[in-house]
């Protein structure tokens, strides 16, 4: 007590207090300064550890916080960094975290066969939305997890999503029709967004969520998108990497009731197939099988004590499947399409092989989907020491004959190791499906006004939208070509 009330007394000001308001007022004084030291220690170590690793002069409170401007702009400066750094470089999100990005395949082949966790830094920001999932967990609960989901990938589950993938693509490109006549440019993230979900729904969940027709008003895809944002900025915002202060800020608010609107969505799911379960178990019913999906999948099966998955385990599956599936696909379809628009001359040799491929078909069928195309990562596949003239959309860099002189982690659309994506092939053939389907009716022409000014949420995405316009082709036209394919 003598101690307390020396501190007190010594304050700068007078002071009349009880004995138990000195005992809070020390306790406090007594917990910043832990924290305070504990932060200080953090941020010695983490300068110490990355001493090895030059990178670009930082803040000392800011770090590149305030360099990382959210304009379109901040992947350019990502860039230009790496032709600086061109194996490492640390980034700082303020005083006391840093992140070393790696952007040479030596490096990330080690990073990526390494099966240790993933971060708990931006990872735990989104667990109170998709859960501990197989996207976040860890450990033997991951390995069973991946060990359950795999066979809802195989391609006999795959194959028959093909058709689907299709009548989704045709209602979208129905809905551009007007488009084609008007010859004025428009955006098309949101459609493929509403597209990519529909899909997804139908696929993974066999549900008409009939979204397309509903437009952006879905009250999913509006909580889905503002998720995005929240814990993007919650990654950059320092003072909101504390769960209290972030939870009493009206982001906070705002991420609590959009999580309730996709949980109260995935919920309705999960309780409506169980429902179709139990009603196709019943021998009195005539109805068609349905075709094997995932939820299905997660609904029967069994841990390694045969327990069925518990109704927190199963909505945390699919809450991740429903955000990795959709927007991520999306984002890479709508990129994907302002580059063939933006470059007529590769637009026009995949039209070729398409039309080859598919002739008079009005649809795509599994063994059709035989192309090479993929979606790209941002930092590491625009590193000049691996790319030449990384920053131009050249398809033709996948050719076999090409891929075979670069480093096999040279290109990773969906990862490598242990953790890479177990969704790949669905994402490829829904990618492939969609711009088939539509470079088959339709010739791309990119908006040279508007330009996406490209930005890091949780997926690339287009800060001014992606605008281009069509035009219908004749049918049996195609563009001469002074190229041949191999």
């Amino acid at each position: 007590m003598d101690f307390i009330n020396m501190f007190i007394d010594s304050m700068p000001f007078s002071i009349d207090l009880s004995y138990m308001e000195r005992v809070v007022i020390l306790l406090c004084v007594g917990l910043c300064t832990f924290k305070i030291t504990s932060l200080l220690i953090k941020r010695s170590n983490l300068v110490r550890h990355l001493k090895a690793f030059p990178g670009p002069p930082a803040h000392w409170f800011f770090g590149h916080a305030l360099e990382m401007k959210r304009d379109g702009t901040e992947f350019d400066k990502s860039v230009a960094w790496g032709v600086r750094f061109p194996f490492a470089f640390p980034v700082w999100f303020g005083p006391f975290l840093s992140i070393l990005n790696l952007h040479h395949p030596d490096y990330i082949k080690t990073l990526l066969s390494s099966t240790e966790p993933k971060d708990d830094i931006a990872y735990r920001f989104i667990k109170p939305w998709i859960g501990d999932g197989l996207l976040v967990s860890s450990g033997q609960k991951w390995f069973n997890h991946r060990r359950l989901l795999t066979p809802g990938f195989h391609y006999k589950i795959l194959k028959p999503y093909v058709k689907t993938m299709a009548d989704c693509s045709r209602l979208m490109l129905d809905k551009w029709e007007g488009y084609s006549q008007t010859n004025e440019f428009f955006e098309v993230f949101g459609p493929v967004s509403l597209m990519s979900l529909d899909n997804i729904m139908r696929c993974a969940f066999s549900n008409n969520s009939n979204c397309q027709n509903e437009g952006e008003t879905n009250t999913y895809i509006k909580a889905v998108y503002e998720l995005s944002d929240l814990v993007n900025m919650r990654i950059r915002v320092f003072p909101y990497h504390s769960d209290l202060i972030f939870y009493l800020s009206p982001h906070g608010f705002r991420f609590r009731r959009a999580c309730r609107v996709t949980h109260r969505h995935t919920e309705e799911v999960i309780r409506k197939r169980k429902e179709a379960l139990m009603e196709e178990a019943k021998p009195e019913q005539t109805q068609a099988k349905r075709n094997l999906d995932f939820l299905d999948i997660l609904l029967c099966a069994r841990d390694e004590d045969d327990n069925a998955l518990s109704d927190e385990v199963i909505r945390a599956e699919v809450d991740t499947f429903m955000f990795e599936g959709h927007d991520t696909t999306a984002s890479s379809i709508s990129f994907l399409m302002y580059s063939l628009a933006s470059h007529p001359q590769h637009q026009e040799i995949c039209r070729e092989e398409i039309l080859q491929v598919l002739g008079d078909k009005e649809t795509l069928d599994w063994d059709d989907l035989r192309s090479y195309i993929g979606a790209a990562l941002y930092s590491h596949h625009r590193n000049s020491m691996i790319w030449e003239n990384p920053k131009v959309f050249d398809p033709l860099r996948f050719l076999p004959e090409n891929v075979s002189k670069r480093h096999p982690h040279a290109f990773l659309p969906f990862s490598a190791g242990p953790r890479n994506c177990i969704g790949q092939n669905f994402a490829m053939n829904e990618m492939k499906v969609v711009i088939a389907q539509t470079l088959r009716r339709y010739q791309l022409m990119a908006d040279p006004a508007r330009p996406p000014k490209v930005a890091a949420r949780l997926v690339l995405c287009a800060l001014n939208g992606i605008y281009i316009k069509i035009k219908p082709l004749q049918p049996g036209a195609t563009t001469s070509l002074s190229m041949k394919m191999p």
